[in-house]
């Protein structure tokens, strides 16, 4: 089935790490886990989480893991939680460049509760529950999308496609990327089937005017950040 959000987990492989992903996948949240940073770095290119966690090291804290945090902030604009052991709070950094964090045990509902209050201030929506951009409003609450005031008819898939996309302005996103969290990991129909559902979207909200979504060639789609 389709999953609340994909988190992509930086850790080695351990039973506090199983249990964790096990606890959040429970939770509905899809779980990657990459052993090194560099698998990381590949790992968010290619699949685009919607949040990372990352098991610090230590003591001391790991100087790589904060290098992973910032770049993956400023390259991929994603929401970094860290993953601490109560040892490392005395030489922490609570300046650096990191969302919130967990003190081990890491208990999956918690880390879920916080994963959910990090991830709107991410995604661009505000109080209201819209998403705007330019003449296009995503309204979260009433399932609703128009067009310089023209309501849009979308199916769900087609919504599910527009608020992923639009609530990650400028984020490019593979096409296996979008087939996995609009239709679920085991969902077998094919790339194809995403271009198809992306051409339908378009010709419902895009005219001579209006322009969102962009072509990545040979990689997928991205929202522009100026439509």
């Amino acid at each position: 089935r389709p999953t609340l959000f994909n988190v992509l987990i930086v850790a080695d492989e351990s039973e506090p790490i199983r249990k964790l992903m096990a606890g959040l996948a429970q939770a509905g949240f899809a779980c990657r886990l990459a052993s090194d940073y560099e698998a990381a770095l590949e790992s968010a290119a290619k699949h685009t989480p919607d949040l990372v966690l990352v098991d610090m090291e230590g003591p001391p804290p790991s100087p790589a893991g904060f290098h992973l945090a910032q770049r993956l902030k400023q390259e991929r604009r994603l929401p970094v939680i860290a993953l601490l052991r109560r040892e490392l709070l005395g030489s922490f950094d609570f300046t650096a460049d990191i969302d919130d964090f967990v003190i081990e045990p890491w208990d999956a509902t918690e880390v879920a509760v916080r994963a959910k209050r990090t991830l709107p201030r991410n995604n661009g929506t505000d109080n209201k529950e819209l998403i705007t951009c330019g003449d296009l409003v995503i309204d979260l609450g009433k399932y609703e999308v128009s067009v310089a005031g023209r309501v849009a008819a979308l199916t769900f898939k087609e919504y599910e496609l527009l608020m992923l996309l639009a609530s990650n302005k400028g984020r490019v996103f593979t096409r296996e990327a979008l087939l996995n969290r609009a239709w679920g990991y085991d969902y077998y129909g094919g790339d194809r089937t995403v271009d198809v559902h992306i051409r339908r979207l378009r010709s419902k909200l895009e005219d001579a005017t209006h322009t969102f979504i962009e072509t990545v060639r040979n990689i997928g789609y991205r929202f522009r950040d100026n439509p």
